[in-house]
């Protein structure tokens, strides 16, 4: 059997070949077939929205996702990969929106909804080829021919059966709350999309602390004087303060008054605020004074005094009125008489602000709270609209409704602006400065906060009240936490932290989306509220339009066509129940009364945390599926770790309520892809980059290796196309060089892997000790892969190829591929080279199934006792404990610990390893350390390029320790006493050494004193002899003669010629087995290296002659040390 041999390593072009062959010869199909009796292995995949391009994260999180479930199609399950897409949302209207050049108002007017869903439709499939171009070319194999699609008829029955099943549980309810809400995109948010990574930014807003006038007449007695009274409350919205109805204090919180001069206006105010916020208030603009007297306002003087006059308990302040601060607003519609007071609220504290709460129930959750628990309540600030709607001061676009006169009609946050029509000032800005002008500002600044924005619009968000379905998760949060137990979670930190402490403060989740392209609401009610109808597959409301037809409210069935027992796609594609359809359907109570939809759609997440389900038509087909545990829970999910306030969350949450279990039995979680520096990418900074290029020039195996192995998965990757080239040179280069050179000499040996084989225990000892420590690499890969750290799989295979495979077996056993006939030592060493690069295929298949793919079709093409077609379709190897063998791992680790050290030494020097050196030294303690030496001896030699090793015992004292400060330690302890310790160190016994060694401490008198030196705080080292270098680790010892007799140095030359003499065969393309005859010119040097080593050279180029000429037509310059020489090659046939 021949093997493929290669000049250069092109991992895009075998990608593009193997990808080709997996196509032709259906490789992903036969690896579900061939397992189809097997125990199934149920894989989710997340379904991501084809409305954007992919960039280089989707490449992360799609390797992630194909790395084990190729790892256990090679242990034998079935696994069945189908794809999804995501087709609703934020995402695909805002993107049609700014298509149409529409705004979300213009929908219904401009444009139709019909028209509208139909464009949304379009769009969102738009990128489904370049992402399934990607999905193909990084190598996840996944079913793209029949993916799940959410905007399907049959996926939404699935979701409206699901949420009759909570409505059914009791978890489904309509309440009028302050929720996050986005202008910008005109929806209501939930609270995990608020708690998206990223959507808390630090941003610097105008705050202002406000002065609110009591009403004397509400004043308790202790508090009434002549003066006016204004009550401090410090807020970050100042936007908000149109709409404050109450101040909110703390009963327990002391207050005092306060008199002082307004910093702006300089006109005299009497103040009320928290009395530990004194000093935060009153900063350095103000100095504290003591008497009446002293209470006056100098020019002269930079800073205003204040001086306290009263001391109250806060809950004496309730109930204390006060006018409203912004002249313009009205009063609230419903029982204006219970605003404008003061009220208690547990939330206040004197952690910052004035230890008074502005409070304006209409934009804040606590606010509206602490207004609702009032007692009267103090209703929130809503007027009558045009339409006769109670609506707050603030539109649903943000704007301020237009009767406000100077802010009328203007947006509460700048960033709602397009950028050209931004103002200067911001309506914050505009706030405080009329306030100033009031004498209603009591200080004006910048502060920095934490605030949230919109997770798809990129802009702030509101807290608006809101008439809004949820689902009652904070009922359930107990049974969320205690499910999350049963939860592999990679790391274990974020199932065990993140989303645990998530869950167990989970809000009730706001389902409803003011939106028009997605799933619609299946909920409706009569006009007075008295019947909720919730439904939950199309049959039902097949028959419920019947009845409505009946009662007249409406003149036919829209969904007469449809048959109710037929499950075809062709029948189910007759029907749309998206919102633009079902907003027609008018349904009837039980006494005919019409029932309407209610308009909003549902949350998106809810669609993708209902694939489990929908993704088969649960339950209306494949009820086995789910209900007999075939599909259902997953065995393996992964995404961003971003995920677990989005998918993670909504799949857990659903399984939970409905079938009280958990939808996923193990999941990993991701972190960001960042450029090189950590940044986040974007087009904006120019730091993005374009995966399709990435793939096109390193190929997929390098891109996916190198994000597996750079960094844990979950860990966030700094993604540096050096580092992808570097894995395509080191490992990818390292292995293909192996190979390469297995193929090469196999080749002319006409080595055939089916014939004889020499049992493993019959071979040499160092293909004994490749074997054991490749069964030792079978175990610790399959033990990382079963515990989905793929990181740690692709480090350890690394490892063996570059440092044990190609750096040490292939280095010490090349001279036996090289020489002779093909002897059983010969057929030892390509069997086991063989047998490493096909189990190192098999093992890094999952990792790079392109790459491993064509080493093991290079490597079996012809062995006829391999069945499978491609090294996906192998089962996984797995050790054989018999070839292992630890003592020997141990005397081989020996071995190369001890080469390492000598080779740094020559490295550090300068010293060639092609020179030959005299003698090593190896200082030992024990027997069994001389042993272990003496059986590597050779080993040593040839790697290291000695002509022997010397044993000595460690007390000899050839080789002198001596010991010195750790610095870094001891230099802070003992500062300027330092030297004197060091000399101290260095003028210890064998003895004391000996102790520190054993890792034992010693004392030492010193300074006047005793002191302990611990082993940790010293750094044991060897002095250098005359003419050898020493170098040690932890372990070991070496010293290494560096002196040069002329035999030596002549064989150094002798190496070095044969050398370049190799590297001008390969330029010139001469096969390995070519012979020649070497001409070259005259050199006095060259002709005293000859004497002794001129068959040496011969052999080793296969030169059958060396002629010396004077002068040659052409050659090639050979100059180093004292050689200078031309040469020319001549091949001959032999």
């Amino acid at each position: 059997m021949a093997f493929k041999d290669y000049k250069q390593l092109k991992l895009n072009t075998i990608a593009t070949e193997i990808l080709a062959f997996w196509e032709t010869e259906k490789i992903f199909e036969k690896s579900i077939h061939s397992n189809k009796d097997s125990t199934p292995y149920v894989f989710y995949e997340g379904p991501p929205s084809a409305n954007g391009l992919p960039g280089i994260h989707h490449v992360m999180a799609r390797t992630i996702k194909d790395i084990f479930c190729r790892y256990k199609t090679q242990k034998g399950f079935k696994v069945e990969r189908k794809a999804g897409w995501d087709t609703h949302g934020l995402p695909v209207e805002l993107g049609v929106e700014k298509e149409l050049n529409i705004t979300k108002e213009d929908i219904g007017g401009k444009i139709s909804v019909e028209k509208y869903n139909s464009t949304c439709k379009n769009a969102v499939m738009r990128y489904t080829d370049v992402w399934n171009e990607l999905t193909k070319k990084i190598g996840f194999w996944l079913d793209m021919d029949n993916p799940y699609i959410t905007y399907k008829t049959k996926y939404i029955e699935s979701v409206w059966w699901l949420l009759k099943e909570i409505y059914n549980k009791g978890l489904i309810y309509k309440g009028y709350t302050v929720q996050p809400y986005s202008p910008k995109a005109g929806t209501g948010l939930s609270s995990h999309e608020l708690n998206q990574p990223g959507t808390y930014r630090d941003v610097t807003d105008v705050s202002i602390t406000a002065m609110f006038k009591v009403k004397k007449d509400s004043l308790p007695d202790e508090l009434k004087t002549n003066s006016d009274l204004f009550f401090l409350a410090w807020t970050t919205t100042p936007w908000t303060l149109p709409s404050n109805t109450a101040l909110t204090i703390s009963k327990k919180i002391n207050y005092v008054v306060i008199d002082t001069f307004n910093l702006y206006t300089k006109k005299p105010i009497r103040v009320l605020l928290a009395k530990d916020l004194i000093s935060k208030v009153f900063d350095k603009s103000f100095i504290e004074i003591n008497s009446p007297q002293d209470l006056s306002l100098k020019s002269s003087e930079k800073q205003f005094p204040f001086l306290i006059i009263n001391e109250i308990k806060g809950d004496k302040l309730i109930n204390i009125r006060y006018e409203k601060i912004w002249e313009d607003a009205p009063a609230p519609y419903n029982n204006p008489e219970n605003a404008y007071r003061v009220i208690s609220g547990d939330f206040v504290t004197t952690d910052e602000g004035t230890g008074i709460v502005h409070t304006a129930p209409t934009f804040g959750a606590d606010d509206a709270l602490a207004a609702s628990q009032a007692s009267p309540p103090v209703p929130p600030l809503l007027s009558k609209d045009v339409n006769g709607q109670l609506v707050p001061l603030v539109n649903l676009q943000g704007r301020f409704i237009d009767n406000l006169k100077i802010i009328g009609g203007k947006y509460v946050k700048n960033e709602y602006y397009e950028e050209d029509q931004r103002p200067e000032k911001s309506v914050d800005v505009e706030i405080c400065i009329h306030l100033k002008e009031k004498n209603r500002a009591f200080k004006v600044e910048k502060y920095i906060h934490s605030y949230p924005n919109c997770w798809r619009t990129d802009k702030p968000i509101l807290y608006y009240p809101l008439d809004s379905w949820f689902i009652g998760v904070s009922k359930i949060r107990n049974k969320l936490v205690s499910l999350n137990k049963e939860i592999n979670w990679v790391p274990k930190s974020t199932g065990e932290k993140r989303f645990s402490n998530w869950l167990s403060s989970a809000n009730d989740w706001n389902l409803s989306r003011s939106r028009y392209w997605g799933i619609p609401l299946p909920i409706w009610r009569t006009i007075d509220k008295s019947e909720t109808k919730v439904i939950g597959s199309v049959n039902e409301l097949r028959s419920e339009i019947i009845k409505s037809v009946n009662y007249k409210h409406m003149e036919f069935n829209p969904l007469e066509d449809f048959e109710a027992d037929n499950m075809g796609d062709e029948n189910y594609d007759k029907i749309d129940l998206h919102k633009d359809t079902v907003d027609n359907i008018i349904l009837s109570s039980s006494d005919g009364k019409p029932m309407y939809r209610e308009k909003d759609l549902i949350d998106v997440w809810f669609d993708s945390g209902a694939m489990p389900y929908a993704q088969v038509h649960y339950p209306f087909e494949n009820k086995d599926l789910i209900d007999k545990k075939k599909m259902f829970p997953a065995d393996y999910i992964a995404e961003g770790v971003d995920q677990t306030r989005g998918w993670f969350y909504t799949l857990h949450v659903i399984s939970t309520i409905v079938f009280d279990s958990i939808s996923y039995k193990n999941v990993i979680s991701n972190g960001l892809v960042l450029d090189k520096n950590g940044q986040k990418m974007s087009k904006r900074l120019g730091n993005s980059i374009d995966p399709f290029e990435i793939i096109s020039k390193y190929g997929p195996d390098a891109t996916r290796w190198y994000m597996i192995s750079n960094s844990n998965p979950w860990d966030n990757l700094k993604f540096d196309i050096d580092g992808v080239n570097e894995i395509s040179r080191k490992f990818f280069g390292t292995l293909f060089n192996t190979y390469s050179f297995f193929a090469i000499y196999a080749n002319i040996d006409e080595f055939d892997v089916n014939k004889k084989n020499i049992p493993i225990e019959k071979r040499p000892e160092i293909d004994r000790w490749i074997i054991s420590e490749l069964n030792r690499l079978i175990n610790e890969v399959d033990y990382a892969f079963d515990k989905y750290d793929a990181t740690k799989a692709a480090r350890n295979i690394s490892i063996f190829v570059n440092d044990l495979l190609s750096n040490w077996y292939v280095r010490l056993s090349r001279r036996r591929f090289w020489k002779g006939t093909l002897s059983d030592n010969k057929l030892a060493a390509y069997h086991t080279l063989f047998e490493c690069l096909d189990k190192v295929s098999r093992l890094m298949a999952p990792l790079a199934p392109f790459f491993a793919e064509r080493l093991f079709l290079d490597l079996n093409n012809g062995k006829s006792s391999e069945v499978n077609d491609s090294v996906h379709l192998t089962i996984f190897p797995s050790s054989n404990a018999k070839h292992r063998n630890i003592d020997l791992e141990k005397k081989m680790n020996y071995a190369r610990e001890v080469s390492s050290l000598a080779l740094s030494i020559r490295k550090k020097n300068q010293i060639k390893v092609r020179q030959p050196l005299k003698k090593l030294i190896i200082p030992v303690k024990n027997i069994s350390e001389k042993k272990s030496i003496e059986s590597v001896s050779e080993l040593i030699c040839s790697e290291i390029n000695v002509k022997k090793i010397e044993i000595i015992d460690d007390s000899s004292g050839i080789i002198v320790k001596y010991v010195k400060p750790n610095l870094k330690i001891l230099g802070p302890k003992y500062g300027s006493k330092i030297n004197e310790l060091k000399n101290e160190l260095e003028a210890l016994h064998k003895n004391q050494i000996d102790l520190l060694e054993k890792g034992e401490i010693i004392s030492l008198n010193i300074f006047d004193e005793k002191i302990n030196i611990a082993p940790s705080e010293v750094l044991i080292e060897y002095k250098d002899i005359e003419g050898w270098i020493v170098a040690n680790n932890d372990k070991i010892t070496v010293a290494l003669d560096t002196r040069l007799n002329e035999r030596l140095f002549n064989e150094g030359l002798a190496r070095e010629f044969i050398n370049r003499i190799q590297n001008l065969r390969k330029q010139s393309g001469f096969e390995v087995t070519d012979k020649i005859i070497l001409y070259l010119t005259p050199d006095k040097t060259l002709e005293k290296v000859f004497v002794n080593h001129l068959n040496y050279i011969k052999n080793e180029v296969l030169a059958k002659d060396v002629v010396i000429k004077n002068k040659l037509r052409k050659g090639e310059n050979i100059e180093y040390d004292q050689i200078k020489t031309f040469v020319e090659l001549y091949k001959i046939n032999t």
